[in-house]
């Protein structure tokens, strides 16, 4: 069960969710419910009729909802297993990625190639991964130097028509050079990449984009997209075992990410 299936990054944690499940015998079926509560709650009271041997959630939200937390005791009542991807305080099995620790290390990379100025773009404070994300950006930035003064948030929805848009109003509104555009995931960058791009603004000359992730698609834009790799296959593939074995005790695992250093961003002097 997922929020949205269309993004990049759920792509490639599904996918390695379902070659996971096959080389185990087992199948999956996916399930989107964008991110709505009761939608979340309504999908796991129709799959506990089904039976399944364990659901795996993922969301972009902490999962608090009372009815979903009713659903899901229910189905453990009846035999089933339950993984949680993402933020939880359910006594179930979880995976996360350490979010903030991937923000922390883009923003202190951006301080420490000597950007004095910056614009985060991000979603929704409910979005508890880009809120995160964020607040690490904030956090690595403010360390190495850079002024809270001279930071600027910008909410916007997370996708690449989001981060398009925002870039172009800030194309529109005059971009002292040298500052750093540091985008929450990679479809925001990317968007606001081809935005500054038809704009006559120059990455990384004029300004630098940075994103979080590492989708495929990082690689094959123009330049190449600098950002956080989180590893989004392992956590599908954990999630899957953690799925499908016994444990006496919930586990928790936390992933981190690692900074990949490419062409859209450059030193500062």
């Amino acid at each position: 069960m997922a929020d949205d299936l269309t993004t990049p990054s759920m792509g490639m944690v599904v996918a390695a969710m379902e070659h996971e499940a096959r080389d185990a015998g087992a199948f999956v079926t996916v399930s989107s419910t964008m991110a709505a509560s009761e939608r979340q709650a309504e999908t796991v009271r129709v799959l506990r009729s089904l039976r399944p041997r364990a659901l795996v959630l993922t969301s972009s939200r902490y999962l608090d909802d009372e009815r979903l937390s009713r659903e899901l005791a229910a189905y453990e009542r009846e035999g089933g297993r339950i993984v949680i991807v993402g933020h939880t305080d359910m006594t179930y099995d979880s995976i996360n990625i350490d979010n903030h620790g991937a923000g922390r290390s883009m923003g202190a990379f951006v301080a420490e190639t000597g950007h004095r100025r910056a614009v985060i773009l991000t979603g929704g404070p409910d979005m508890r991964n880009m809120a995160e994300r964020t607040d690490g950006f904030v956090e690595g930035l403010r360390a190495g130097g850079v002024d809270e003064r001279d930071l600027r948030i910008i909410r916007c929805p997370v996708s690449r028509q989001g981060g398009f848009d925002a870039a172009r109003r800030l194309a529109a509104g005059g971009m002292a050079p040298g500052q750093a555009v540091l985008a929450t995931n990679d479809s925001l960058a990317i968007g606001a990449l081809s935005a500054f791009r038809e704009a006559g603004v120059k990455v990384p000359d004029d300004i630098s984009v940075t994103g979080i992730d590492d989708i495929p698609l990082a690689c094959d834009v123009t330049p190449r997209l600098t950002t956080v790799a989180l590893p989004l296959a392992q956590w599908g593939v954990q999630a899957i075992r953690f799925a499908l074995e016994k444990s006496d005790a919930p586990r928790r695992l936390i992933l981190e990410g690692r900074l990949i250093v490419r062409d859209s961003t450059r030193r500062r002097p």
